[in-house]
């Protein structure tokens, strides 16, 4: 069915802090709306409030028809212990809650006492039955395995639907959360970062997807070519103004009018600022010709020349008449709050001396992991060269980087890592810092010749300040662990760059930082990496392709 939904005077956040009010939004069919804001905004708040996951702290949601199918897809897989691939498909589609519902209605069907106190268990049953058809539950197992297999995920002879969905690799389990949202039939849905882990090939997949539902959508993405070529319509959060703006157009279109808006608001600014400034000193010279004028009107004139120091004195009481009237244009004008810079991520990478002139070499090396192998590889990374690597998910990009590093033996040929090589690394998995300990010491325990001070002085840099810092690391959104790994970055030095997904979970202006921050990296570079505006932004010197084993120079 087509739906739209409401938001009305919307306000939502953690605690007791409010992160965006007063917000009105229309999803009608057909909308592509691309929410955009820097990390802590609110934007997967606003996304949980839409879908009636989480309720409002103001405000109202209204669906038409009430009965509409929503579906909220967070953006971590969040995979069950024991779930296959199927189960996690039914629940991501809403199939397996729909099937819940109608069984359940079914139960009171037959048995009257089951039924809820003042219901119909028939009227109860045919909505029941409405919702899981509308879902698509009927054909779902009959319409997996064609998916799956389309997608690329067939297990030997059989469909992987019966595999542990905790077996799977973060490729392989973007691939299925791609099915799910394939496979689904929601009349609106909303998406928490799809893009995350996709490669090139399930990108214009989910870019075909989104443009082709005639369903409205809300997407919160951080990938701008995928922004650029799917969102009719962007909602920025501003968390520096503590304001938000729906801009009409594409993800093009709203940088440039942002641009716009921006610069107006500092114009008006200035002008406000330039207008005040010159009343007030203009209030200041008539306040100081006033005082001046009584004193001198009281030096000059003698006791007995009333006339004259009558005339000073009136002379004197027109300047402070004309303070008064500069003070009240003053107070008259219209106030203009200056906009606030927002916080930026500026850091550098911390250099090593020069590693020796050879880096790695691989020679006739295969790599076994499971059933896939990797190889015979020969290649060399020297000192100084800039490597991107592309490739679909499950190619052996990240089998690639372990064996680069020496991290995974070949099991034929040899691998061999260069002296004074210093590695720093971001992996897809963030997996550097995990674990339940505080932030502040589990990043202490990487870099123990830093001080507690220094420490925290570094992460505040990185946005992740005193209610961070004390936090469990596994409690921390992947965004603000994968901010505490570029921190890292900086605080070691290194010679050997190793950037596999970096922009999963970082906010736009942190990924133009890092853009920035490896424009000035001298070292070696390896990037892996499916953000393709990044591709286009970061001077590489080599290009390999990775496919079915193979790794292939372009």
């Amino acid at each position: 069915m087509t739906a739209t939904l409401v938001a009305q005077n919307l306000a939502g956040g953690y605690g007791h802090r409010i992160l965006f009010e007063g917000l009105d939004l229309t999803v009608a069919p057909g909308d592509v709306i691309g929410v955009v804001g820097a990390n802590g905004a609110g934007k997967s708040t606003l996304l949980r409030i839409l879908a009636g996951v989480l309720a409002p702290a103001d405000g109202t949601v209204s669906l038409a028809p009430t009965d509409a199918f929503v579906g909220w897809l967070p953006q971590e897989h969040e995979r069950v212990e024991g779930e296959t691939v199927a189960e996690y498909i039914a629940r991501r589609t809403g199939c397996a809650a729909a099937t819940r519902e109608m069984d359940a209605a079914a139960a009171a069907l037959g048995d009257p006492s089951l039924a809820p106190e003042g219901t119909d268990p028939a009227d109860t049953y045919s909505q029941a039955l409405d919702r899981w058809l509308a879902s698509g539950a009927a054909d779902l197992d009959e319409r997996i395995p064609a998916v799956l297999a389309d997608l690329g995920l067939p297990s030997g002879g059989r469909v992987a639907e019966d595999a542990l969905m905790t077996g799977l690799s973060g490729g392989q389990a973007a691939r299925v959360g791609l099915a799910a949202l394939l496979l689904s039939r929601f009349d609106i849905v909303f998406l928490d970062e799809p893009t995350n882990d996709l490669d090139l090939d399930g990108l214009d997949r989910l870019e075909a997807f989104v443009r082709g539902l005639r369903g409205g959508v809300v997407l919160v993405s951080h990938d701008r070519e995928f922004l650029a070529r799917s969102v009719t319509r962007v909602l920025e959060l501003d968390l520096a103004q503590n304001s938000h703006r729906v801009y009409g157009g594409g993800y093009d279109a709203y940088i440039e009018e942002r641009a716009v808006v921006r610069r107006h608001l500092r114009e008006k600014y200035d002008e406000f600022a330039d207008k005040k400034a010159d009343l007030v000193a203009r209030a200041r010279t008539q306040r100081e010709w006033s005082s001046q004028g009584v004193r001198n009107a009281m030096k000059r004139s003698p006791d007995n020349d009333k006339i004259k120091r009558k005339a000073s004195m009136e002379s004197s009481e027109k300047q402070a008449q004309k303070v008064r009237q500069m003070e009240s244009r003053i107070a008259r004008l219209d106030e203009v709050e200056e906009p606030r810079k927002e916080w930026q991520l500026e850091f550098t990478i911390g250099a090593a001396p020069r590693s020796s002139t050879v880096v790695s070499t691989l020679n006739s090396a295969v790599f076994r992991q499971g059933d896939f192998t990797l190889g015979p590889l020969s290649l060399q990374v020297d000192a100084g060269d800039r490597i991107g690597i592309t490739g679909p998910n499950g190619a052996g990009k990240s089998t690639l980087l372990r064996a680069l590093l020496g991290r995974q033996a070949p099991v034929e040929g040899t691998a061999t890592m260069g002296s004074s090589v210093g590695v720093g690394e971001i992996d897809q998995a963030r997996s550097l810092l995990v674990g339940d300990a505080a932030l502040a010491d589990a990043f202490e325990a990487l870099v123990p010749e830093m001080s507690s001070a220094e420490v925290r002085t570094l992460l505040a840099k990185f946005g992740l300040r005193a209610d961070h810092v004390t936090r469990p690391v596994d409690e921390l959104s992947p965004g603000e662990r994968t901010r505490a790994a570029l921190a890292l970055l900086q605080a070691r030095g290194i010679n050997l760059l190793v950037l596999d997904e970096p922009t999963n979970h970082l906010d736009l202006p942190a990924i133009e930082q890092l853009e920035q921050a490896l424009e000035s990296y001298t070292g070696t570079l390896l990037l892996v990496t499916h953000d393709r505006r990044m591709l286009e932004a970061v001077q590489t010197t080599r290009r390999w392709s990775v496919d079915n084993g193979q790794v292939e120079e372009r």
